[in-house]
């Protein structure tokens, strides 16, 4: 389960760097002015940020269950018995 919550925060990073990548791009247009720029970037920058919301909602969920997992299953206490059979 840490593993997905891990991948997702991953995935999320990742669509910051798209994010940040259309930005400029959208800058960096407004000297050239090209139309078929004008007229798709800001529709995929919209995509984009409404998968990053999603991504963040997953997230939270998924860490949530992740804890209340561990809480019921006592994975801290299985964690430290472990880390302290291999001293």
């Amino acid at each position: 389960m840490e593993k997905i919550v891990r991948e997702l925060e991953d995935l999320k990073h990742s669509q910051q760097a798209i994010i940040q990548k259309l930005t400029k791009i959208e800058v960096d247009n407004m000297e050239l002015g090209d139309k078929r720029l004008e007229k798709d970037l800001p529709d995929m920058h919209q995509r984009v940020s409404d998968n990053l919301d999603t991504i963040a909602a997953i997230e939270e969920y998924f860490a949530a269950q992740t804890e209340t997992f561990s809480d019921k299953n006592n994975i801290q206490a299985l964690k430290e018995q472990d880390a302290i059979n291999k001293l």
